[in-house]
């Protein structure tokens, strides 16, 4: 039987659909966290729901829009445009901070944003690496085109095609575009995979996935459908041992979070440059 994996609605100014962490699973390959952002409209003359600077340690972040546009800017003094098709990604290691505006010609155009926020763990030996930040542009996003589907190579190798996109563990990500009376049958080896169903509905071994639903394959799985869909194949190597989760932090210790929870509320951090407004550590 498909486990499958409701999404878990949550309002932060705008509606997210949270699939990882679920208390049914943790985490997915390196995928420690995936959400779906949107799609929101935002008001013209106003900050309300910029997200604010706040930290990161022990993870990789990865944006990737389907509409709309973000402004992101970080303590390594980046600041960078991302737009549909892009990848932004975002390695913490021992710590970043960042932040994520909404552009105002997005406000003022009333252009919705929707788009796929997710963390991939990074593994232990590297964890406290130095931060770093790549923009890929979307024409540097491979693409493939079969006769019942299309595929965006956003991480990974599918197809006999590559990404340019690099992690620090093997990893999978694709956007597929899935046509009427698709049969697709993954064929990654010794990788823990599911999918993420955007929009549409679809058949993994025959049993119906709704959308905004995940569902973990097996190594033998057969993704079907009978109308157009879109869906996010993701996963990769299991990493070794325990990650713990604290608030915006991931760590193979619970010492490490607790640390990092200090380090953020003594102001121990650097900060993204020209900017002042930040996120407190949670008191819960």
């Amino acid at each position: 039987m498909t486990l499958i994996i409701p999404p878990r609605v949550q309002d932060i100014g705008f509606t997210v659909k949270r699939l990882l962490p679920s208390r049914l699973k943790q985490r997915v390959g390196p995928f420690i966290f995936v959400d779906h952002m949107g799609p929101a409209h935002f008001e013209l003359g106003t900050t309300a729901d910029d997200v604010r600077q706040h930290p990161h340690i022990g993870l990789a972040t990865v944006t990737y829009l389907f509409s709309g546009a973000m402004m992101h800017r970080d303590s390594l003094g980046i600041v960078q445009r991302i737009e549909p098709g892009a990848i932004n990604l975002m390695t913490a290691g021992k710590g970043i901070v960042h932040s994520e505006r909404l552009p105002e010609d997005i406000r003022a155009g009333s252009i919705p944003v929707e788009g796929i926020q997710i963390w991939l763990a990074l593994p232990t030996d590297v964890e406290d690496c130095e931060p770093s930040f790549v923009h890929y542009p979307a024409d540097a996003i491979p693409s493939v085109n079969l006769p019942t589907m299309s595929a965006q190579i956003l991480i990974g190798s599918a197809f006999g095609v590559e990404s340019p996109v690099k992690t620090a563990s093997k990893t999978t990500y694709l956007d597929l575009a899935l046509g009427a009376d698709t049969r697709y049958v993954p064929d990654f080896p010794q990788q823990e995979l599911a999918i993420y169903v955007a929009w549409g509905n679809v058949r993994v071994n025959g049993e119906e996935v709704q959308e905004f639903h995940m569902a973990l394959l097996d190594e033998n799985a057969v993704i079907e459908t009978d109308h157009d869909a879109r869906v996010l194949l993701l996963g990769g190597e299991p990493l070794a041992g325990e990650r713990f989760i604290l608030w915006n932090f991931v760590a193979s210790s619970r010492e490490k979070l607790r640390t990092a929870g200090e380090r953020w509320e003594n102001k121990e951090f650097a900060m993204v440059p020209g900017e002042s407004d930040f996120i407190p550590l949670p008191k819960n």
